[in-house]
């Protein structure tokens, strides 16, 4: 996407994590905790992966987004499609999208990564809508 930017990626946490797990420092349960809302999100709003669930193996992950933003009021918090973030960055001018993976079968979940969106990184060259006014003449003009 590309407005996509101030990307922040918590795989090395992750992968520390999973470390931790593996060698009995951090036990299973501590780490499958999604919550009801969360394994919801999953359901309804989530998209599905090809990577196994790194704790049970019995289920792909999921990828749930979940958006924030001031321009959004009430609705700031709420999980998102995939294919919804493109129309949500052209329509807001700045928005944090937070990404996070979930097994609906043992409950692990972790934050990937997260980043910003909106209009606010197009250049004054680049906005959504392109007006065109005058005739063709007219605005082959104006470029040169």
């Amino acid at each position: 996407m590309r407005t996509q930017r101030q990307v922040v990626d918590y795989s090395l946490q992750r992968r520390a994590l999973l470390r931790d797990v593996r060698n009995g420092k951090v036990s299973p349960l501590e780490v499958c905790d999604a919550s009801p809302y969360l394994k919801n999100a999953a359901t309804f709003h989530g998209e599905p992966t090809d990577e196994r669930c790194p704790i049970c193996r019995r289920e792909n992950l999921t990828l749930v987004h979940y958006v924030y933003g001031d321009e959004l009021k009430q609705s700031a918090g709420q999980a998102h499609k995939a294919a919804e973030l493109p129309v949500l960055a052209m329509t807001l001018r700045e928005c944090q999208v937070f990404v996070v993976e979930v097994c609906r079968s043992c409950s692990w979940n972790h934050l990937i990564e997260r980043y910003v969106l909106g209009r606010d990184a197009l250049g004054e060259d680049e906005s959504p809508i392109q007006w065109k006014t005058g005739s063709v003449s007219q605005v082959g003009e104006g470029r040169r």
